[in-house]
């Protein structure tokens, strides 16, 4: 929504200046009447007389004993923290120094009382780049003007002095009784930095942060690596478990057991034994005597097998001889399933006690930056401290080499000169640059009002908005001068020329029918004294042509059928409409198209003086039958036709709204391709509204600036009631200044004028 009030501030802009535009005289005027009167009080003014001395400021030095970091007369240094030339420039205009100078020069008033501080007006100024303060007072004696400035500048200094007498034993002072609380602050803040040390047990927080960051990294790349281990190692102790078919206990049996020769040497005996009992029963029963003995070898064998292995296993519980009777393969298995156990085992602890120290390294380092923040604290406050501290000292010491000077930090180095030449006073100046903005405000003032007391229809779009018709036709206003008729009078001068010879070379008596350019000046070729107003037939290729052959177009485009008659009329008179109707029919004509042009405004005609005519004979003759209409008519040439207004009649709207006038229109429109007619303003007058139903369209001719609001709604409302088949409005003598768009260019005339001179020459040498 922001972008699209600019269009609009653009156009309110706009409006503003167009009436800038139209009443300029006014303001013009006004500004003019205010600058002369402020001329003449300026020149009753008395001469005055300005003189000028300087000033070298060579900074506070009392300030900056009393300021840590700036040494003294360091200007640099006092401009960071606010300018000290306008400081001192402010001192030097005080009121202590401006009433020793009055007591000094004994200056006195009118009355003879001495002078108020505030009546000296002394300028005070510094010189930008510089450390230099320039003084300046201005009188109407130069003498005076010259003492005032020294006598300033010299009190300036006297009381500069006495001020840094005071204020270095002041700034002592000052110093001394700060030390103390400083060295006291130095002190506390270096053992709180001490303790914090000590009890956070810190050395170097930012290589102890980096170790940390570094120990992290390689302790979690162990973990991965010893999480990759164990993964292998437990899925090999997983297939090994699966392939034993054994608990982890029942293992380590196995290969305890299978790694003691002596179990082993009486699992072999009662294997054996076992052996040869399983023989013997397939002989004897069970009662038979060497079955007896071989259950009881075998079971002595067992109990010996059950003690050796009970003392190898630590256990007393009887032993399965299935346990212990494995192969070579699965002892050997059991001894890598225990092995990968406890790898996995040590694996397990590993990790965990990495993982420990890991959280360890990272608990440090999460505390690690609350201590940096708190260390850093205590170090500033330590530094500030210190900084202090040590400023404070060497201040005490410029101090004490101060005491013993007695100068100021600014002398003259410049002392005021006897003027000789006047100078404009600040009284002058405000009155020249017042009286031409107060004329300015108050003859724009004047504009605005004159031109919204004016009701007249000013510009082209307020034109189009009151009637709610379309443009048609934009006329720019026609502004001859002598030295254009003298070029177009030396133009048809030349012309005749070059035609008497052709026709002498030739020995013709008329001239032939020619294709020369039927733009170029058709009227005056048949010896018609032709208005200059006529501009299409008196300046073709201008811009006022170029209008006319686009309202030619316009009405081509404006209606579904052919309009082929046509009425002009106008609001009120005065805006052209006559000039219009003339210069549209030679426009027309100049297309080649039959044209014929009637005046039907018989109360004040117009066109007899436009085309050079005689007004005897015309349409009023013709309608009450006293004249033919091919005797009336006068021919211009041979696409053109005029029928003036002839004898006014005493009522020139009976005539208009007969049956005959009705009957050579239809005529008319049968022998001519256009038929225009010039009627009388609708102010006052119904005859433009009657002939406006009787023809195929009207025209409104308005004129910017002459037609006012009442009369143009008056005007509309008598079309409205009437029914007239209103095609449009033509802005006539439209000044394209005082217009906010324009849609014209302008054109050289001297070059139109040139190349008519040649198409002139080569048409008649062809």
């Amino acid at each position: 929504m922001e972008n699209e009030g600019y269009p609009l501030q653009e156009a309110e802009i706009q409006k503003y200046w167009l009436v800038l535009k139209r009443r300029w005289l006014f303001v013009a005027v006004t500004v003019a009447a205010s600058v002369g009167v402020a001329g003449i009080f300026i020149v009753r003014q008395h001469p005055e007389y300005r003189a000028n001395g300087m000033l070298l400021f060579k900074s506070d030095r009392i300030s900056s004993l009393t300021k840590a970091g700036e040494k003294i007369g360091d200007l640099e240094s006092l401009m960071r923290q606010g300018n000290p030339l306008e400081t001192q420039a402010v001192i030097v205009d005080s009121e202590p120094v401006l009433e020793e100078v009055i007591r000094t020069l004994d200056l006195k008033d009118k009355k003879g009382h001495p002078l108020d501080p505030d009546q000296l007006k002394i300028k005070i100024e510094a010189i930008p780049g510089t450390d230099v303060l320039k003084v300046s007072y201005v009188s109407i004696n130069p003498e005076l003007a010259k003492k005032v400035v020294n006598q300033v500048m010299q009190t300036y200094v006297d009381k500069n002095i006495e001020s840094n007498r005071t204020q270095v034993y002041a700034a002592g002072e000052f110093i001394k009784k700060q030390l103390p609380f400083s060295r006291a602050e130095l002190e506390s803040a270096s053992e709180a930095l001490r303790r914090f040390k000590t009890e956070n047990k810190i050395i170097q927080l930012s290589q102890e942060s980096t170790a940390g960051i570094n120990n992290i990294a390689q302790l979690d790349e162990q973990i991965n690596q010893s999480k990759a281990s164990l993964a292998d190692i437990s899925a090999q102790e997983a297939l090994i478990a699966s392939q034993l078919n054994m608990q982890s206990k029942e293992a380590v049996e196995v290969a305890s057991v299978s790694q003691m020769s002596g179990v082993q040497d009486v699992l072999s005996e009662l294997q054996k034994v076992e052996t040869k009992l399983a023989a013997e029963r397939g002989r004897y029963t069970n009662q038979h005597p060497s079955i007896v003995y071989l259950k009881n070898q075998q079971a002595a064998l067992k109990s010996i097998l059950n003690e050796r292995a009970g003392k190898a296993l630590g256990t007393t519980d009887n032993i399965s001889t299935n346990k212990l009777q494995v192969g070579k393969i699965k002892q050997d298995l059991a001894v890598q399933y225990l092995q990968f156990q406890g790898q996995r085992q040590g694996l397990e602890k590993k990790i965990r006690a990495m993982e420990a120290v890991q959280a360890n390294y990272q608990q440090r380092l999460n505390v690690i930056p609350n201590l940096e923040k708190n260390l850093g604290d205590l170090e500033r406050r330590q530094t500030l401290a210190q900084t202090n501290f040590q400023n404070l000292q060497d201040r005490l010491q410029e101090i004490e080499i101060a005491e013993k000077q007695t100068i100021g930090n600014a002398r003259i180095i410049q002392p005021a000169r006897l003027p000789n030449k006047p100078v404009l006073s600040r009284l002058t100046l405000l009155l020249a640059a017042g009286s031409a903005f107060a004329g300015l405000l108050f003859g724009v003032s004047i504009a605005f009002f004159v031109d919204l007391i004016d009701n007249s229809l000013k510009t082209i779009k307020e034109t189009e908005a009151f009637f709610e018709y379309p443009l048609l036709g934009l006329i720019p206003k026609f502004e001859s001068n002598n030295q254009d008729s003298s070029k177009e009078t030396r133009l048809l001068g030349r012309i005749n020329g070059l035609l008497a010879k052709y026709q002498q070379k030739n020995q013709i008596v008329s001239l032939p029918s020619t294709n020369f350019d039927s733009k170029l000046l058709p009227i005056r070729l048949v010896g018609l004294e032709v208005s200059n107003r006529i501009i299409v037939a008196s300046a073709p290729h201008t811009v006022i042509h170029d209008a006319y052959q686009m309202l030619q177009a316009n009405l081509k485009f404006i209606s579904h059928k052919k309009v082929c008659t046509l009425a002009i009329t106008s609001s009120v008179a005065g805006e052209g409409k006559s000039e219009v109707a003339a210069n549209l029919a030679a426009a027309l004509a100049q297309s080649g198209r039959q044209v014929l042009l009637v005046d039907a405004d018989m109360r004040q005609p117009a066109q007899h003086r436009l085309w050079g005519l005689i007004n005897s004979v015309g349409l009023s003759n013709v309608i009450v039958g006293q004249s033919d209409f091919l005797l009336s008519k006068k021919v211009v040439n041979e696409h053109l036709s005029i029928l003036t207004a002839g004898v006014r009649p005493p009522n020139p709207l009976a005539l208009i709204e007969s049956d005959r006038m009705a009957s050579l229109i239809s005529t008319f429109a049968q022998d001519y391709d256009y038929v225009i007619f010039d009627t009388p303003p609708l102010a006052g007058t119904a005859d433009a509204a009657i002939l406006g139903k009787m023809v195929d369209g009207v025209l409104l001719v308005a004129r910017p600036g002459v037609v006012n609001s009442a009369s143009a709604k008056a005007a509309k409302s008598l079309l409205e009631r009437s029914s007239s088949n209103v095609l449009g409005i033509v802005a006539n003598a439209v000044n394209l200044k005082h217009e906010p768009d324009s849609y014209f260019y302008y054109s050289d005339r001297n070059v139109q004028v040139a190349e008519t001179e040649m198409e002139v020459e080569e048409w008649v040498y062809k």
